[in-house]
């Protein structure tokens, strides 16, 4: 019994003694505060990602659906600077886009921006009635190829602004339309692999995920 209530005396104790840091979002979303996380030393902060949405950061509640993930690269002070690390819409969010008596056609594509960021980008394609397989293929390479052309002319800041705005999903749905009925078009998921360095690309790693407190 003592060496248990020692032991939560010993986590009081460390948890007395963490600071609190702002975690600042990058430059392409303002560098807005994003909540609060504490740690020891701000060495423990680097690494660790942190989520929000969309909302948390424009105020915009039809961009509530949108979940950002920020890894801390460097701490100044009291705030810890971030990375985007991706992004992915609320799977109620995406189980409300699918319906019966259509078809959902999904792509993953590998694709690197013109300043060396690799990212995987997940892309869905909701139409408004069944379609088959043929439409579905062709419907995907749509997909692929405005993908793939669009992020090759952009630079990274310039890629998120496509992932989680609108630009990207209307190019696709015009062009798609052409094949066959389109209801809907959503950049669905992206997460960053590559970050090329002055060494060479960097393995983008997650190394643990936390909330921050808003």
């Amino acid at each position: 019994m003592s060496s248990v209530k020692g032991k939560r005396r010993e986590l009081k104790e460390t948890w007395k003694m963490k600071k609190w840091y702002e975690v600042i979002a990058p430059s392409v979303f303002g560098e807005v505060s994003i909540g609060s996380i504490p740690a020891l030393t701000p060495e423990q902060l680097i690494g660790r990602t942190v989520e929000a949405t969309l909302y948390d950061i424009t105020g915009d509640y039809t961009q509530v659906h949108i979940k950002l993930n920020f890894q801390i690269i460097k701490v100044e002070g009291h705030n810890a600077h971030t990375r985007f690390k991706g992004h992915e819409l609320a799977r109620d969010y995406i189980k409300v886009l699918t319906r019966r008596k259509s078809s959902k056609v999904q792509g993953i594509f590998n694709v690197e921006t013109k300043d060396g960021y690799k990212l995987r980008i997940i892309a869905i394609t909701f139409t408004s009635y069944k379609a088959n397989t043929s439409q579905k293929r062709a419907i995907r390479k749509i997909m692929e190829k405005i993908i793939t052309e669009r992020i090759k002319e952009k630079s990274f800041d310039e890629v998120i602004q496509l992932l989680v705005g609108n630009d990207l999903s209307t190019e696709i749905f015009s062009e798609a339309k052409k094949i066959y009925p389109i209801r809907k078009v959503e950049i669905y998921k992206s997460k960053l692999l590559f970050i090329p360095g002055p060494h060479g690309p960097e393995k983008a790693t997650i190394t643990s995920s936390i909330k921050a407190n808003q």
